[in-house]
């Protein structure tokens, strides 16, 4: 009988497992995937890699360090904005890499690892029993670190509906690199298209709601127009991919439900994704980091982790939804493109904002103490 059982060995999962077995937890991971490439952009800001970098063998994990971003508008206009080079520096790992780096560290805190498909979960009063494809196991508590079609969700809430999950979808361009990304804002549907520099390879893709109308092969259409354009990825192998991705609204973020009585769920399974950059990996951690914290304190565990997410997590990511309607709207690309051109200081505001470095909540303030009223509050206006 273990303590705990954490499904998912994705960052969110490995963490939890980390930080309880550290704690004296009898903890199983179970997961068969991981660790495995994912199709994301894979940056790492200074924020979530200060969580966990003590426990990382970072020989193990080879990045690159973002130097700038190139902020992209349809009619071929750039601008490019250089990113923090210190602490808060943003850099992107090969996710088989880093994922497995945080799945070892798990391991070596003492956390069991089951390599198996989960097939079914179910509830015997007190006890959870678990059904894998390498057998069973049983555990007083269970924590749903198994994606946005997370089945620890399934069993005990409900999944997301599909007006609350993005379609995240591109390619692979193996064999070319770089130490920029790239981002150009689109609005039929509205979203944005990224490159992303891993150390092998681009991570290429688009990604938009799921209910805009448009499918997967559509949206994947639209970034293959956009990779021959830019010739980002010439002579590249093209490996396509496709993946969801909650997005929630700010209601949405009101009424999720994230944990019930003996379970927790924690990462992308919680819906903790930033609805503007879909960023997932800090919060990711952090969830795992609250999750681990309650679950090891005294009285309702599982409401203690509800409260704190329905702190700055959820207020963080319900600022981001509200801001989220008026992103990607032409008039809004062209404000922040002759923002980027003409001022410095809003220059330093967008790079922090993709960094991670820079909160919602204090976004407008920063903007109006620019000083650069004019640009800044009609940007700002515009979203």
């Amino acid at each position: 009988m273990f303590d705990v059982a954490v499904v998912g060995a994705g960052p969110a999962g490995a963490w939890t497992a980390c930080l309880l077995a550290r704690a004296g937890a009898q903890v199983a991971i179970v997961d068969g995937s991981h660790p495995r490439e994912k199709p994301c952009g894979g940056g790492v800001t200074g924020r979530a890699l200060a969580l966990v970098d003590a426990a990382l063998d970072r020989s193990r994990v080879p990045v690159v360090q973002v130097q700038s971003a190139t902020f992209r508008g349809g009619n071929g206009r750039m601008v490019d904005v250089p990113l923090p080079q210190d602490a808060a520096a943003l850099v992107v790992a090969s996710r088989a890499a880093f994922d497995g780096a945080l799945l070892d560290a798990a391991i070596h805190a003492g956390a069991a690892h089951l390599p198996a498909q989960v097939l079914d979960i179910s509830r015997d009063g007190r006890t959870f029993t678990v059904r894998t494809s390498g057998g069973t196991l049983h555990a007083r508590r269970i924590v749903g670190a198994d994606g946005a079609n997370s089945l620890v969700r399934r069993r005990f809430a409900r999944p997301f509906p599909r007006g609350q999950l993005s379609i995240a979808t591109g390619y692979f361009a193996r064999g070319a690199t770089s130490r920029t990304i790239e981002l150009e804002m689109v609005d039929d549907p509205p979203g944005y298209i990224w490159s992303f520099p891993r150390p092998d390879h681009l991570a290429i893709g688009i990604c938009a709601q799921a209910d805009a109308g448009v499918t997967a092969g559509d949206l994947r259409a639209m970034a293959s127009r956009w990779i021959s354009a830019t010739c980002i990825a010439a002579g590249s192998e093209l490996v396509p991919y496709s993946w969801p991705i909650p997005s929630l609204d700010a209601n949405g973020f009101d009424t999720v439900t994230t944990y019930g009585e003996g379970w927790l769920l924690v990462g992308d399974a919680a819906g903790l994704v930033d609805p503007i950059t879909r960023e997932g990996i800090y919060y990711a951690i952090e969830s795992a980091r609250l999750a681990a914290a309650a679950l090891v304190g005294s009285g309702f565990v599982e409401r203690a982790y509800g409260d704190a997410l329905h702190g700055d997590v959820f207020d963080e990511l319900r600022r981001a939804a509200r801001l989220k309607s008026g992103f990607f709207r032409p008039r809004f690309t062209r404000l922040l493109l002759d923002a980027l051109e003409t001022s410095e200081p809003v220059r330093e505001v967008m790079a922090d904002l993709v960094a991670g470095a820079q909160p919602y909540r204090s976004l407008k303030r920063r903007l109006a103490a620019t000083f650069e009223w004019g640009l800044a509050w009609r940007a700002l206006a515009g979203a």
